[in-house]
């Protein structure tokens, strides 16, 4: 297949590229800058310029692809208090790629979340769809309203999925909450959890996920929600006691209402409890995840060294 990825030079991204071509597929990639579309060439696909506002771009590329996988999305305005900008250009985006794809019958993946969609209890597949929250949504829940309108367009022909990724997709030269946690960790002095620690986040690899995307792309039914997750639910005082052992840091416990003043940015989610599911996903795509679980990997100790680099996504 003639597949396109959006975010293709980032984290998943360019594990996804490597995991299509040596699959046989080709592979062109929506690229926002030089340095992107040098990393995708280097990787084997063709790079095309643009970014997911360059609406024409993306249809035009689109309706001549067999398939799109969407996997950029603008966090660096997200997580600086954008997060509703954020959102509305990624359903511009998808309405577009819909718009392209509709009535082909062809595959179109899109990449969602899965922290923080019923806190307290194990998520499964099944969890997170039906009635949209009253009034307008504003936030993740437009995030979320992205992913539903997604599914719907296979009401369109359109064979829709998505898959929604652990919030840790881990594994040497991540730059995300790991990586972050990391980086806080020696700034403070301390490895902290929120409360008792015993909150779960689920985890998965990143070659792990980019397999499961790949899967996705050729024989998930439309309609499908799946989940990348290889561990259910990691206690985050877990976490922090590989990385006080590794830093040689005192482990703490930080309370709830100085969650911000201590983890920054991050604060507004370390504490959050929300484990998930992926059995229906592996009996519905035979998907196995083979690579470290978080905790063997942060035990292998790139996270703690300097090395830890990625490229940019949008």
């Amino acid at each position: 297949m003639k597949i396109l990825v959006t975010g293709a030079s980032g984290w998943i991204g360019s594990a996804l590229v490597r995991e299509c071509i040596a699959a046989g597929h080709q592979v062109i990639g929506l690229a926002r800058s030089e340095t992107s579309a040098a990393v995708l060439t280097d990787l084997g696909a063709t790079a095309i310029r643009g970014t997911i506002d360059d609406l024409d771009t993306l249809h035009q590329t689109a309706s001549q692809a067999d398939g799109v996988v969407h996997l950029a999305f603008k966090h660096d305005i997200a997580f600086s208090g954008g997060f509703a900008d954020a959102a509305t250009a990624d359903r511009r985006a998808i309405e577009t790629i819909g718009e392209a794809l509709a009535g082909s019958g062809r595959p179109f993946v899109l990449a969602s979340g899965l922290l923080g969609l019923a806190p307290g209890r194990v998520v499964t597949e099944r969890d997170g769809h039906g009635s949209a929250p009253e009034g307008t949504p504003s936030g993740p829940a437009l995030r979320l309203a992205n992913a539903e309108y997604t599914l719907a367009l296979a009401a369109r022909n359109v064979r829709s999925s998505i898959v929604r990724i652990s919030p840790t997709a881990h594994g040497s030269g991540d730059k995300g909450f790991m990586a972050a946690l990391v980086d806080i960790a020696r700034r403070q002095g301390v490895a902290g959890y929120i409360g008792d620690g015993s909150n779960r986040w689920p985890a998965v690899h990143r070659l792990d996920t980019a397999h499961l995307f790949r899967l996705a792309l050729e024989k998930a039914p439309a309609g499908a929600t799946l989940h990348a997750v290889a561990d259910e639910g990691v206690p985050i005082r877990a976490i922090a006691e590989v990385i006080g052992r590794h830093l040689h840091l005192p482990v703490v416990s930080i309370a709830p209402e100085n969650a911000i003043a201590h983890f920054a940015w991050l604060g507004g989610f370390i504490g959050m409890d929300s484990p998930a599911s992926s059995s229906l996903t592996r009996d519905l795509l035979g998907w196995q995840p083979t690579h470290p679980g978080l905790i063997a990997d942060l035990d292998e100790g790139h996270y703690f060294t300097n090395g830890n680099g990625r490229t940019a996504e949008e």
